[in-house]
């Protein structure tokens, strides 16, 4: 009958199923989730951490042996809302009204 291996239906045409390409198709189910600091996909649900800033800790996830992710989040690389107004104030010598 059709419905003897209706449970086999989405292991059909994909090999025997390990852990290579035909359990690939079988995967639905989200680890990370948006992280509230970094706003990446990176916040594991049940580990309760970020993959890519370390939320909750309350410093930054930072290491030296990737150079190039410290230069993709460093100062400078967002909008700076008071970091360039102090940048401005700085170049005119801190004047105040007067």
């Amino acid at each position: 009958s059709p419905g003897l291996f209706s449970h086999y239906r989405y292991q059909y045409n994909m090999g025997k199923c390990g852990k290579g390409t035909g359990s690939f198709g079988l995967r639905h189910t989200k680890t990370h989730t948006l992280c509230r600091r970094c706003g990446k996909r990176s916040f594991h649900k049940q580990k309760t951490t970020c993959s890519s800033c370390g939320y909750p800790a309350s410093k930054i996830r930072k290491y030296n042996w990737s150079v190039k992710a410290i230069r993709r989040k460093t100062t400078g690389t967002g909008r700076m809302r008071y970091l360039k107004v102090v940048q401005r104030k700085a170049k005119n010598g801190f004047q105040t009204t007067a």
